[in-house]
């Protein structure tokens, strides 16, 4: 303050006013101070500000960088945050840094409520989460106690991918995506259940494989070396999805005029030309929204009876999926 009000010519009473937005200082005055300010390189001590405070205003997330969609989820809970008064704080879940260690760092930033995107746990359910502060599950984890929840409707997604791969002429179609794990059951049991309704109970075929690229791979070659080939896949995300076409493409399979292939999360990669995947779109924006919402409802009123919300998604469709080749149900042939 004092360097700026040297600059400015001002006092440094008058300065502290323009910076703590307080009333007092003429707008002429505010801006000249705003501008040296700036021009200074000063930005104001957040962390010391937040101490003088009774709240935070903050909103920890957890989440982790290697699954798309969350990065998708944190991008919407940005861009919605401020409209319900609060900031965000993150703290990934990775490679070195455990979900104890992530949680632990988000407690001591003051956060108000904790919106949790991400578990470790293989079965998909938190069970470390901090008391005393309000529990959001966005988007797949699972956990035990007191907490609110938006859920992705995992069994209509995989419906609409069914049914859009069955209505192009395809019934030999198989599922490629983890067995257990945050939302695996459920799209599971949503592709078993859709290809029961659609007369196909006979057809029914899963290979495990988890959210990743190197597990689309794995896939594939499965996939290659069998004698009875599928026409189309579901796979449980895009990254999976991702994994397996890359690896047909090397092998000379050709997609969608081999075989046809459908994601979950409508990522980035998803919308990628050189990728141009359909895709299960669980529409995040919403998603963000009714986070927030619950976080904001919680806290203005602790004893509130929990809260659970689903999101209906859609299916956006691009150029990874068409009719079997040549009218027939019978894909996956490599190309001389």
């Amino acid at each position: 303050m004092k360097d700026i009000a040297e600059h400015v010519g001002m006092s440094r009473q008058l300065v502290s006013i323009v910076l703590r937005n307080a009333q007092g200082a003429s707008e002429a005055s505010r801006q000249r101070v705003i501008e040296a300010a700036r021009e200074l390189g000063y930005y104001p001590d957040e962390s010391a500000r937040l101490l003088r405070q009774r709240r935070s205003g903050q909103l920890g997330v957890l989440f982790t960088m290697r699954q798309p969609f969350e990065v998708d989820l944190v991008d919407a809970l940005y861009g919605q945050a401020a409209d319900y008064g609060y900031r965000l704080v993150l703290s990934t879940v990775g490679l070195g840094r455990s979900e104890g260690t992530a949680l632990d760092e988000l407690m001591r930033q003051r956060i108000e409520a904790l919106i949790v995107l991400t578990t470790e746990s293989r079965d998909g359910i938190i069970r470390r989460l901090p008391s005393g502060v309000p529990i959001v599950l966005l988007g797949g984890p699972q956990a035990t106690g007191r907490h609110d929840e938006v859920h992705v409707e995992n069994g209509q997604g995989m419906a609409l991918a069914v049914r859009h791969l069955v209505e192009l002429g395809h019934s030999r179609i198989t599922y490629v995506g983890p067995f257990a794990g945050p939302n695996a059951a459920e799209r599971l049991e949503g592709y078993k259940t859709s290809m029961r309704s659609q007369g196909l109970h006979h057809a029914i075929d899963a290979i495990e494989a988890d959210y990743t690229e190197e597990a689309g791979y794995a896939a594939a070659q499965e996939l290659l070396h069998r004698d009875s080939r599928s026409s189309a896949l579901v796979c449980a995300n895009d990254r999976c999805a991702f994994g397996v076409m890359e690896t047909f493409l090397r092998e000379g399979v050709r997609v969608p005029e081999d075989i046809s292939i459908v994601g979950f999360d409508d990522s980035t990669v998803a919308r990628l030309p050189f990728v141009d995947l359909t895709s299960v779109q669980p529409n995040p924006e919403l998603m963000a929204r009714l986070g927030l919402e619950a976080a904001a409802r919680r806290l203005a009123d602790p004893d509130h009876s929990d809260w659970y919300r689903s999101v209906p998604p859609t299916l956006v469709v691009r150029g990874s999926s068409s009719a079997p080749p040549s009218g027939r149900d019978f894909g996956l042939r490599r190309t001389t």
